[in-house]
């Protein structure tokens, strides 16, 4: 706490957790975009054998982790729970069983410590992990969520004010690429090794299809994509063919890139706005940050996207959206509960 000592006026400090899938993570930043600690416990090794997220086994480790990781978060930040002004928790979308492990801590911290207690929207953290990488972004601006389990693109217009223009109508595009991997026989998860192995391959090999193109359509459909994928890969098995995965991985990867980038770009200059945030799991692949970059700068538009850890869940993410809601006077109470399928503004 060194930036706050002498006589520095007292920083509101937001400590927030993030339980809503298969990382336990607990964040404690200052005055809304300083992290002072960011502390992220990742299950990826116990579901990996699944193949997948086991939900039972995730709340499982996140009733193991919580308080080690809340404890890590505060010793990190060389604060103690007394320093806190509030307690930020993601309470949807999400994994119910996961989700209550983190609301139902930061409801006893709350209570214990009198300080006001703040349910945060899971997608709306993803894009708020956008200020803590770029102190110079404000809104209004373009947010494309691209994450496993939602694909959205949302009209930020102010802190507080988020207008959903649309999402997928089945499969999220880091499921898409999950599920597309898991056929492949790639590791979980699967989304890094479909953009590493894509890097060498022919993105023109195999000419899958782009779902719902039309003009000014921001919905999003990706299993039709997935499908293509599985019956090109089983079509050249029962021929006897070989596959060149890296032309797969490419394929696919262009196909689903080509519908995230063209309708965010048509998102934003239909509303008017000269800046494109990009946010969720799916902003770390490097080929969409490429292709988005390529095409702001031909719009003249500007893009921004995350530090590579504030991708994934991260309780830093939920924080920083949480001190906005705290200077709105946005608070929840005791009866705070998750809610898995919460939607955006909510």
């Amino acid at each position: 706490m060194e930036d706050y000592e002498g006589n520095s006026p007292k920083p509101c400090l937001i400590l927030a957790l993030e339980t809503s899938c298969d990382e336990t993570s607990a964040s404690v930043i200052a005055d809304g975009r300083i992290v002072l600690s960011n502390v992220i416990s990742s299950q990826i090794p116990v579901h990996q054998k699944f193949g997948g997220v086991v939900p039972e086994i995730a709340s499982r480790k996140h009733i193991e982790n919580v308080i080690p990781v809340v404890d890590q978060a505060l010793r990190a930040a060389k604060v103690s729970l007394s320093d806190i002004t509030a307690i930020g928790v993601t309470h949807g979308p999400g994994l119910v069983g996961a989700l209550l492990i983190g609301v139902s801590v930061a409801k006893a911290l709350s209570f214990a410590k009198d300080i006001p207690l703040i349910g945060v929207n899971h997608l709306e953290g993803h894009i708020f992990a956008n200020f803590l990488s770029h102190s110079e972004l404000e809104p209004p601006f373009m947010a494309l969520v691209v994450s496993g389990g939602h694909t959205s693109l949302v009209h930020v217009k102010g802190y507080n004010d988020f207008e959903l223009l649309g999402q997928t109508r089945d499969d999220a595009a880091g499921e898409a690429f999950d599920k597309v991997a898991r056929v492949m026989k790639l590791p979980y998860p699967g989304g890094p090794y479909i953009d590493s192995l894509a890097k060498t391959g022919n993105p023109d090999a195999v000419a899958f299809p782009r779902a719902l193109t039309g003009r000014d359509n921001f919905e999003f459909s990706f299993s039709g994509l997935k499908s293509a994928v599985l019956n090109y890969l089983n079509s050249a098995a029962q021929r006897g063919e070989e596959v060149n995965n890296a032309d797969v991985a490419a394929s696919f990867q262009a196909a689903v890139v080509d519908v995230l980038v063209s309708k965010a770009l048509q998102a934003a200059s239909k509303c008017n706005v000269k800046q494109i945030v990009l946010a969720g799991g799916v902003a770390a692949n490097s080929g969409l940050k490429l292709k988005l970059q390529q095409q702001c700068q031909q719009a003249g538009m500007s893009l921004f996207y995350p530090d590579l850890i504030l991708c994934t869940d991260n309780a830093a993410m939920i924080a920083c959206r949480a001190y906005y809601q705290y200077l709105s006077g946005h608070y929840a109470d005791l009866h705070l509960n998750a809610i898995p399928s919460l939607k955006l503004g909510n």
